[in-house]
């Protein structure tokens, strides 16, 4: 059987999939496609460590497009995921998207639309949903461990600082400098929502005011994002991401249910209480193991292996790969509490609905919701991340943001 072609757009972050396609046996890494030369010798180099050296390299996306591919993995910036996905979508290929899913509402609705009209596989690559313990964490839950959900948490937290250098480059208008303090939302609410298979269906937004740690690089927005999340079955989450200090691991995720609870201590053990349906309650620390020993090799906790494998391996029809990769649906459910997160937080913390886009009903009233922070997506409907009236930042900062960047120093 002929292995998928597969290409990957973007190679800063897309160089995770490109090792992981190199190393596969069921798949092929036929191009790559940056527009910096750095990130394609990065690529390259992976490529040909693997032993693949018919690999085509391009700094342009249509002669990239051109190229024979069955599969397409999007990691090119997290705001315009959206256009190139349904443009890959409707050329008959596949998709794989990195974070994140859209950057407005609209492009939620024709995201889902373009993957219904083509009925191709798409599919987000949602990391932190993979690792064992989460992993564990959605097995009990399912089998009915903690009986129903009341509450849950889930915390991304990432002081990135000391390499926003590395990340934004010292341009003012990179996507991280311009988003919002709740977009960067499904690292935190994405786990959540795989282990219990609920959905959002309303949202209240927080953020704390602009801090000079983060504004010394560059980074204009609310320091830390902050999301309270009604979920379908009637419970609550708190969702909390971004740029703050901490004293522990940079992720949480709990799960509190009728008869116990489950919390990732974030150094591969499982804390869990269980009782026998409000009896006899009895606590437990438990190691999951992977589900695949390759995994333990790679980043985010294992997460990259996964998302790539089961991309793949669903493409050639496994129904455990197609039950455990995170569909459209899924994916905007991830993130559309961050868009309007942050339209809760610009309406003075109002709640907002988070509407079921799996409904063609609900679509119409979001179909030209264009509202966010990105003034190439928002149009006539862009809202400045800056929601606490602070003065521009200057030149001069990413100007040395710029420096630092190039002469390879942290922020």
């Amino acid at each position: 059987m002929a292995k998928l072609k597969i290409g990957v757009f973007g190679g800063f972050r897309g160089r995770r999939m490109v090792s992981q396609v190199a190393g596969s046996a069921d798949a092929e890494l036929v191009a790559v496609c940056d527009r910096h030369p750095a990130a394609i010798e990065t690529c390259r180099k992976l490529a040909e460590e693997a032993g693949m050296y018919n690999v085509a390299y391009y700094s342009d996306f249509e002669e990239f497009f051109k190229h024979d591919m069955d599969a397409v993995i999007l990691a090119n910036y997290a705001n315009e995921h959206v256009p190139y996905a349904i443009r890959c979508l409707e050329s008959g290929r596949h998709v794989m998207s990195e974070v994140l899913t859209c950057a407005n509402m609209k492009e939620a609705v024709e995201l889902i639309e373009a993957v219904e009209r083509t009925g191709k596989l798409y599919t987000y690559a949602e990391c932190y949903c993979y690792t064992p313990v989460r992993w564990e964490m959605r097995n009990r839950y399912l089998r009915g461990d903690i009986g129903e959900l009341m509450y849950a948490e889930g915390e991304y937290i990432h002081d990135c600082a000391s390499v926003w250098p590395q990340i934004t480059y010292g341009d003012r208008n990179h996507w991280r400098n311009r988003m919002s303090s709740t977009f960067y939302c499904t690292h935190s609410i994405g786990p959540i929502l795989t282990m219990t298979g609920l959905r959002p269906t309303q949202v209240t937004g927080f953020e704390t005011k602009s801090m000079p740690f983060t504004r010394n690089v560059g980074y204009p927005g609310g320091t830390l994002g902050m999301e309270i999340i009604n979920l379908s079955n009637g419970s609550v989450m708190k969702s909390v991401h971004f740029n703050m200090k901490h004293t522990t691991e940079v992720s949480n995720y709990q799960l509190n249910g009728e008869w116990g609870g489950m919390k990732d201590l974030g150094d591969g053990r499982l804390a869990l209480y269980l009782e026998d349906h409000g009896k006899n309650g009895r606590f437990e620390t438990v190691t999951p193991e992977h589900l695949i020993e390759e995994a333990k090799y790679t980043v985010h906790g294992g997460g990259d292996y996964y998302t790539t494998y089961y991309f793949i391996r669903a493409l050639l029809g496994d129904e455990v790969a197609r039950e455990r990769v995170i569909d459209v649906y899924q994916a905007v459910d991830m993130c559309t509490p961050g868009i309007l997160g942050y339209r809760s937080i610009i309406n003075g913390n109002e709640p907002v609905k988070v509407p079921d886009l799996r409904n063609k009903c609900e679509r119409d009233a979001y179909r030209n919701d264009r509202f966010c922070t990105f003034p190439e997506n928002g149009g006539d409907q862009y809202v400045s991340n800056n929601n606490w009236g602070d003065p521009e930042i200057p030149d001069s900062v990413y100007e040395e943001v710029k420096r630092k960047w190039l002469a390879g120093e942290e922020g």
